[in-house]
């Protein structure tokens, strides 16, 4: 099959039309409800399909005729060519970056909590792109100073409860690699919450920057979090606020971070339509995560760590394997290489701490397996850099590890070592069973996918369904 379809209404009602099958018909032999055909219809692409229906779709895709491909293809190209690349122009919400900064928190955090579930499949939509998401960043960034907020006459923190505060934002960061988003991403908004408001109040300048930074870094652990939860548009919005604060705070490798988080969802996004069409926007998307890569090498890249400036360049590098560059990829990750050599932990900020050899392993061995989907010889490369990955993770890295275990499956899989794929297979369903990560959840969704093509092969068979539980646990 040359086609990779995002589901949505849209395209699996263009593929009944194709295979010129009724409503009743199609639901009939898709084995789901008519009702449910029905709906797709009407909602389009309001309704992004889930793990299980996309993959029955896949095969009834995939055992259509030639011809009933060429009119779903013909139908679903006419579709995207009258529509823009992105189906909502997505902007800033006002003041994001001008308004008083503890009001703009406020907005957002009311916002999200009353967020209606039925809203987040859209969530992808409200993701800011192109020049609206760079130009008023980069003038921001330039400008001399934040916007200063009114002082109020109140009882500030101690020096103690500001520390207590700095030890809880710790802890919520170590949850987000343990367990991804779910419930625990309405505890972290809580606690941002809190201390934005004791923001409002008045404080000695060393407490209110202490303040300031556990902000920043509260909104970057909800933006992660938010993002694993499938809630893009949110979590770009936490990265600015994590930006924003970070800035007010002077601390430069945390605002570098926060715009490499920016970056690093733009290159990880999903997007609709044919292969074609979604590598031209992939294609836009790296160009914009390299270049706000570049507006933290140039503002900070004097004052952050060593392995501040290793994690920039892994973004760098991923930028340009986006972008089929190979030979910029490898000098990237060279770079990162010898930052990292020359990296002192004493002087790493804790939260730098999560890269470390194994996340530029893991990191650079995901880009290579991305460029063996297309260029199968850089399977070996990035089986080798999985590898190292997984030997070196520390305890407790739980979405870390399933990614590299399903990684490590993937390119067994691309090579051809069905029967070492399997046996990695069995590891990484278990590793996959301990977290609560949307990231998690496609990247197996692909992995799935890709063991289309093995199926009479009866460990790969035993295999799938191994996995097929976890699958219709987020369908």
């Amino acid at each position: 099959m040359g086609m990779q379809v995002k589901w949505t209404g849209t395209e699996a009602t263009a593929l009944r039309e194709a295979l010129g099958l009724t409503q009743k018909r199609f639901a009939c032999r898709a084995g789901i409800a008519k009702s449910t055909v029905a709906k797709w219809k009407h909602r389009g692409g309001a309704i992004v399909l889930g793990d299980k229906c996309a993959a029955i779709l896949d095969t009834m895709l995939a055992r259509a005729t030639s011809e009933q491909r060429a009119r779903f293809g013909a139908a679903v190209e006419s579709q995207l060519a009258d529509e823009p690349t992105e189906p909502v122009a997505a902007l800033w919400v006002p003041g994001i970056w001008t308004a008083e900064s503890t009001a703009v928190a406020d907005s957002l955090i009311r916002e999200d909590l009353t967020l209606d579930r039925r809203q987040v499949g859209r969530a992808l939509l409200g993701v800011v792109v192109g020049t609206h998401l760079l130009e008023p960043l980069e003038r921001w960034l330039l400008s001399s100073s934040d916007v200063t907020p009114p002082r109020v006459t109140a009882v500030g923190v101690g020096f103690q409860e500001a520390v207590e505060l700095e030890n809880a934002a710790r802890i919520f960061r170590e949850w987000d690699d343990q367990f991804g988003g779910g419930l625990r991403r309405k505890a972290v908004i809580g606690q941002l919450s809190e201390v934005n408001e004791m923001l409002r109040d008045s404080h000695p300048p060393e407490i209110k920057r202490r303040l300031t930074r556990t902000k920043a870094l509260l909104a970057e652990t909800a933006a992660t979090m938010s993002w694993d939860s499938g809630r893009q548009s949110k979590a770009q919005q936490y990265y600015a606020m994590a930006v924003r604060a970070a800035k007010e705070a002077d601390d430069p490798a945390l605002c570098a971070n926060a715009i490499a988080g920016m970056a690093r969802q733009l290159l990880s996004l999903d997007h609709y339509g044919l292969a074609a069409r979604r590598e031209s926007v992939e294609r836009e998307r790296a160009m914009d995560a390299l270049e706000l890569i570049r507006l933290a090498q140039d503002q900070f890249g004097h004052r952050i760590t060593a392995t501040t400036r290793a994690m920039l360049h892994t973004r760098e590098a991923w930028a340009f394997g986006k972008l089929g560059r190979p030979t910029a990829f490898h000098r990237a990750g060279d770079r990162a290489h010898e930052a990292l050599n020359e990296s002192d932990p004493s002087a790493d900020p804790y939260w730098i701490n999560y890269f470390d050899a194994a996340e530029l392993a893991g990191t650079l061995g995901g880009r290579l397996l991305e460029m063996a989907r297309r260029e199968p010889a850089f399977a070996a490369a990035a089986a080798e850099q999985i590898g190292h990955a997984i030997q070196l993770r520390r305890p407790g890295r739980r979405r870390s590890a399933a990614l590299d275990q399903l990684g490590m499956m993937e390119a067994r899989l691309i090579e051809g070592e069905v029967e070492e794929a399997c046996r990695i297979g069995e590891t990484a369903v278990e590793a996959v069973g301990k977290t609560a990560s949307d990231r998690v959840q496609k990247k197996l969704i692909k992995v799935y996918r890709a063991t289309e093509q093995f199926v009479q092969v009866g460990r790969v068979a035993e295999l799938r369904g191994q996995m097929k539980p976890l699958l219709l646990a987020t369908a």
